[in-house]
């Protein structure tokens, strides 16, 4: 997708999204499983370094945003101010909160969550929080017996996608070697993608091509282009979608989906079709309302930087 390139004014707009709410703590949707009294406690203490940006992985990938735009921006003016936020809310002491946190809910944002979270160890290195993730992937994804084929947070190929580029970069041959099996057997034998049943409800990714984006990270180009001309044969129906009311999160993720849809489709050689959806997608990433504004900013960044980025995303 040549005509899409992020320049460093639209790189400070997007890094002012994320720093708007990086430490912004309510309003707040906490998935919190509560065992005690104890446990009622605000964001900040329970999650002291993923306590803003309405949720936790929204927290997580608005830090991964702004640790990418900054080592691919590293003199912009709003570097200094990303870094701050990073040095602070990724401190020694905050990150071990999130360890312990985790520890204790090993099914805590799984698997959403927990991709973006090594996706930001990729960025910037929080080694502690990428082990644990790792560990609780790996405990669950072996007992998963049929992965999950929605398009919202559940979806088991992006996750699994986004972790592979992880495990990839940082050299885990034992995991990538469990993601690219587990891959293989959750969708090598899929054929004939529904795509005109796409999208469904509040999707914020297609299920169709989330799977074909992975497994182009997984097979050999071949193996790959005999898989995928018989999963995928068509997308020609696939068009950007509106926002019926972008002041409503979960109508929101209409915009998300022509961005996610776009860097798909682009890696997938769909090149007309995912500028399309890029065009779209990318008019509506503008802070407006929060609902969309805490979280569209990443995938903005994610579809634009992809060509940009030396990591394998």
């Amino acid at each position: 997708m040549s005509r899409l390139y992020l320049d460093e004014r639209t790189a400070a707009r997007f890094a002012r999204l994320a720093l708007d709410c990086v430490t912004r703590e309510y309003p707040n949707k906490i998935a919190h499983v509560l065992k005690s009294d104890a446990d009622v406690r605000p964001p900040r203490e329970l999650t002291p370094a993923f306590y803003g940006c309405f949720d936790w992985h929204s927290a997580v990938h608005g830090h991964w945003l702004l640790a990418r735009l900054v080592r691919l921006f590293p003199d912009a003016d709003f570097a200094a101010e990303a870094r701050s936020a990073l040095g602070t809310n990724l401190a020694t002491e905050r990150v071990a909160g999130e360890v312990a946190y985790l520890k204790m809910r090993p099914g805590f944002e799984r698997p959403y969550g927990l991709a973006w979270l090594l996706a930001l160890d990729s960025e910037w290195p929080v080694p502690s929080l990428a082990e644990i993730a790792v560990a609780h992937v790996a405990a669950w994804l072996p007992k998963l017996t049929y992965p999950d084929r929605s398009g919202q947070h559940a979806n088991t190929a992006f996750a699994m996608g986004l972790m592979l580029d992880w495990s990839r970069a940082a050299g885990d041959r034992t995991f990538e070697a469990l993601l690219t099996e587990r891959s293989r057997a959750f969708y090598l034998n899929d054929r004939n993608a529904p795509v005109t049943w796409e999208p469904s409800g509040e999707d914020f990714l297609s299920p169709s091509l989330v799977e074909a984006d992975l497994m182009r990270r997984v097979l050999e180009p071949v193996e790959f282009e005999q898989w995928v001309a018989a999963f995928l044969p068509d997308v020609s129906t696939l068009r950007p979608v509106r926002s019926a009311d972008r002041s409503d999160g979960k109508l929101a993720h209409a915009d998300g989906l022509n961005l996610s849809r776009a860097w798909m489709l682009g890696a997938l050689g769909h090149t007309g079709l995912a500028e399309e959806h890029a065009a779209v997608g990318l008019e509506a990433v503008t802070g407006e309302h929060y609902e969309g504004g805490h979280w569209l900013g990443t995938f903005a960044v994610y579809l634009l930087t992809r060509v940009q980025s030396s990591l394998p995303a």
